[in-house]
């Protein structure tokens, strides 16, 4: 039988959720001499951090900069960079032996390759700080109380009531349930009378149903590198095909700015012209067949795919004019229209979240609640894939540190 206790804590203030927001907070309030309790709801610290990256953690990105986030509020991301940028990130993590290596487009990983060595830094310095960490612990409710806030949670089956002056919302998004995600986070803000920028997966792969399902599962398996755009981004890394639809990285990219109903475009052979390398092939090989031809820029599967929608079974000297067009227009604006998304059990990250004109950009507390304080994931700042969203956790854990 549970029992209620009722627990005055001695702490500056308590985080919610000990993932890449809440460790960095509770390190940096170490630093300033704070003491903070952390509770996570999984039975270790940093579980997103573990998986993160196939577990190598890209915890940062070299070119990370608010143009690279999505929000209500473009700004907004901005008086946080501003505080603590990707060079803090970079020393820091230096400082306690984690240097990085680059991989592609800035993401920054560690040389071991081991996202443990990552969590490992901050439950470290979490222990040298004196900063407590339950694990194991549900959150329930936080409501307002004298002189600031009372939490309830579940710990070792028992109901503990705990009051604290400030309260950091570092609980994460929806994505991954399986881990535990919840959408604690916006319960809370909700609760307190905080609006929600509408969520939704992000950086997640996008499926194909219906008559041209078929199409894209004979191909499963293949990637290319293409360019992936719509009318508000484009993005150029490569593209894998799957029995559902569309993955790899432009896809998930171009997933957090794409929208049930819409079409995206992907240029099959980016920085190349295709019908200039027809008409160049032709003038030397005008025998050459189409399909041998397309065999030579892509996989043969690939372009054996491509007959369908081309006259494979023609010699590069006979294609008309508007077959050459035609061709043009397939390679480089090949048209899709996702049917869905395969939605937060596979989305990277979640989009929107606590509205940007409830916190103030430069403490990221509520405005409207003093001492109630939101960062990470569950606020509405959305990063590229590649380590942005690493750095708006450190960062904004950083900011709230300072201000608790």
């Amino acid at each position: 039988m549970s029992t209620n206790l009722t627990k005055q804590t001695h702490f500056d203030a308590i985080i919610i959720g000990a993932g890449a927001c809440g460790l960095m907070c509770a390190v940096q309030a170490g630093y300033l001499g704070k003491r903070v309790l952390v509770l996570e709801k999984n039975e270790q610290p940093g579980a997103k951090i573990l998986i993160s990256g196939g577990g190598r953690c890209n915890y940062t990105n070299l070119y990370a900069s608010a143009q690279q986030f999505i929000s209500q509020n473009e700004h907004f991301c901005k008086s946080a960079f501003a505080q603590w940028s990707v060079e803090d990130t970079i020393s820091f993590f230096e400082t306690y032996g984690i240097t990085g290596h680059e991989k592609t487009l800035g993401q920054l990983f560690p040389v071991s390759n081991k996202a443990k060595d990552v969590v490992q830094v901050f439950t470290g310095l979490c222990e040298d700080f004196g900063q407590e960490i339950w694990c194991g612990t549900e959150v329930t409710d936080v409501i307002s109380a004298d002189n600031g806030f009372e939490i309830s949670v579940i710990r070792n089956g028992r109901n503990v009531s705990l009051t604290t002056e400030k309260v950091v919302v570092a609980a994460g998004g929806l994505p991954i349930p399986k881990m535990g995600a919840t959408d604690l986070g916006l319960r809370i803000a909700r609760k307190f009378g905080l609006k929600i920028t509408e969520t939704a997966p992000a950086l997640v792969p996008l499926t194909i149903t219906g008559k041209d399902q078929p199409w894209y599962e004979q191909l499963s398996g293949n990637s290319i590198f293409c360019r992936v755009w719509n009318d508000r981004i484009s993005f150029e890394e490569n593209i894998l095909f799957t029995h559902w639809g569309l993955s790899g990285p432009a896809i998930l990219q171009i997933s957090s700015y794409w929208r049930p109903g819409e079409f995206i475009y992907i240029d099959l052979l980016p920085h190349q012209d295709i019908v200039d390398l027809i008409q160049q092939e032709r003038e030397v090989n005008g025998k050459k067949m189409l399909l041998n031809f397309m065999s030579g820029l892509f996989t043969r599967k690939f372009a054996e795919a491509l007959s369908d929608k081309l006259p494979s079974d023609k010699n590069l000297a006979s294609l008309t004019k508007t077959e050459l067009e035609n061709i043009g227009a397939l390679i480089h604006e090949f048209k899709v229209k996702p049917a869905g998304d395969k939605g937060y059990d596979k989305a990277e990250v979640m989009r929107g979240g606590v509205s940007a004109d409830e916190l103030s950009s430069k403490t990221l507390e509520a405005k409207k609640v003093p001492g109630l304080f939101f960062g990470g994931e569950c606020v509405d700042v959305t990063g590229w894939l590649g380590g942005y969203n690493f750095q708006w956790a450190w960062a904004s854990g950083f900011v709230i540190a300072q201000n608790i």
